[in-house]
């Protein structure tokens, strides 16, 4: 922190902060970075903090008056936590970010600062399970009602909007199945009637989709996955413009949460090579689902950059790139065929997550968790993320993973 701010959050002023006017590659190098207010080192330091003196009582109550736009105690930030959140606000073309513990975390922090008893929000039918039960349990508790809708209702969400609806919810692409969903006009829609819009952007990131850009209020992510990209930072992030700060950032604050510095440093370095880390990505998973697409054992691939995921024209439309996560559905066979195929996996990992540098492939049954759709398909579908392995490799462990797969028809044993 520069001794001539006073402790000042650096590009707290809307439109301050230079990293506005750079490309996305610029930004995930130099925004967030402010080297000669730290001696000219090049990564900002790690500030472990609680408590934080003031050396005059007109100090102390100055800085009381906008407590989160300077160094006032551990919990409302710290120049490690700025650093942070600024870059991903540079990022985002946001006023402003706030770093918080999880992806979740960060979900629910924006649901509850626009929602109390008695109001309605609408959510997709296609968010990220912990979302749905967050729902369900958590906001259901404190009179809050939630109603799921299609991804693909574009406009005429406006059908389901009641008198009390406060809050539209999307995620696009969809969670497991990947719909991506005509993002402007649900915006628009919410905008003409003064309802509050937040997405889900962990799957595109920043590089790839700005939900701010078209039209959404709230933008989150799951740090944890694609910012982090290392599997080792649990980690949630909201965007906004400055009209929205104070009320997400009041709420937050009050609920107590707060992030580590270290995450927020690892976090800051994750981010700085997620340009080149999602290229690799992006080419190792349509290489993959382009080869599972030919597979005799493969019903169907569920990708936002392929035809016939449903959305694809609102993913050409609006988005840059896509990333590594994407879903098959192959065609009917038995548990021991799958388990066959799945336990024998050297590169693809089984493991609740994704965004990080290694490969990973889960079986997911997603129909007990949708109510505004039905989803049916005849076989299992299976989750892939495409780590940063060579592609060769991955596909020879899915080829080896296919053949064990058809040697268990009866369930004998599989040769290595």
């Amino acid at each position: 922190m520069a001794s001539s701010s006073g402790g000042k959050r650096p590009g707290s002023n809307p439109g301050a902060d230079k990293s506005r006017a750079w490309r996305d590659r610029t930004k995930l190098t130099h925004a967030g970075n402010t080297p000669f207010e730290n001696h000219g080192i090049v990564n900002p330091p790690v500030y472990h903090a609680s408590t934080v003196l003031y050396e005059t009582v007109e100090e102390l109550r100055r800085k009381e008056k906008a407590p989160f736009d300077y160094v006032t105690y551990g919990r409302t930030g710290t120049p490690t936590s700025w650093a942070f959140e600024n870059a991903v606000a540079a990022l985002e073309e946001a006023d402003r970010a706030i770093a918080m513990p999880s992806g979740l975390g960060a979900i629910a922090g924006a649901l509850y600062a626009f929602l109390k008893a008695g109001d309605h929000v609408l959510m997709t039918d296609t968010a990220y399970f912990p979302t749905r039960k967050l729902c369900d349990n958590q906001l259901a508790k404190v009179g809050i009602e939630t109603t799921y809708y299609d991804p693909m209702i574009g406009a005429d969400i406006e059908k389901l909007i009641q008198p009390n609806t406060r809050v539209i919810y999307m995620e696009s692409p969809g969670s497991h199945t990947f719909e991506v969903q005509d993002v402007p006009a649900i915006a628009a829609v919410a905008k003409a009637r003064g309802i509050v819009t937040m997405i889900d952007n962990t799957w595109a990131s920043p590089l790839f989709f700005k939900p701010l850009r078209h039209g959404v209020d709230l933008s989150l992510h799951a740090a944890t996955k694609y910012i982090v990209g290392h599997s080792d930072v649990m980690m949630g992030i909201i965007a906004m413009k400055e009209e929205h700060f104070m009320t997400v950032k009041s709420q937050v604050h009050g609920m107590g949460y707060s992030v580590g510095p270290d995450d927020c440093y690892l976090a800051l370095r994750g981010l700085r090579t997620m340009s080149a880390r999602l290229a690799q990505h992006q080419q190792t998973a349509l290489r993959l689902a382009d080869w599972l697409q030919k597979r005799p054992e493969v019903e169907r691939v569920l990708h936002p950059a392929l035809s016939g995921t449903p959305g694809h024209e609102f993913f050409k439309r609006d988005f840059a790139g896509s990333s590594g996560l994407f879903s098959v559905i192959l065609k009917p066979c038995s548990d021991t065929q799958l388990t066959a195929m799945l336990d024998g996996m050297r590169l693809f990992g089984m493991g609740y997550s994704w965004g990080g540098y290694e490969s990973l492939i889960i079986p997911s049954n997603i129909a007990q968790a949708r109510t505004a759709t039905r989803w049916k398909a005849d076989g299992p579908m299976l989750r892939l993320h495409a780590g940063l392995e060579d592609p060769d490799d991955l596909i020879a462990d899915l080829e080896a993973g296919f053949a064990r797969l058809r040697s268990n028809l009866t369930g004998e044993s599989a040769a290595e």
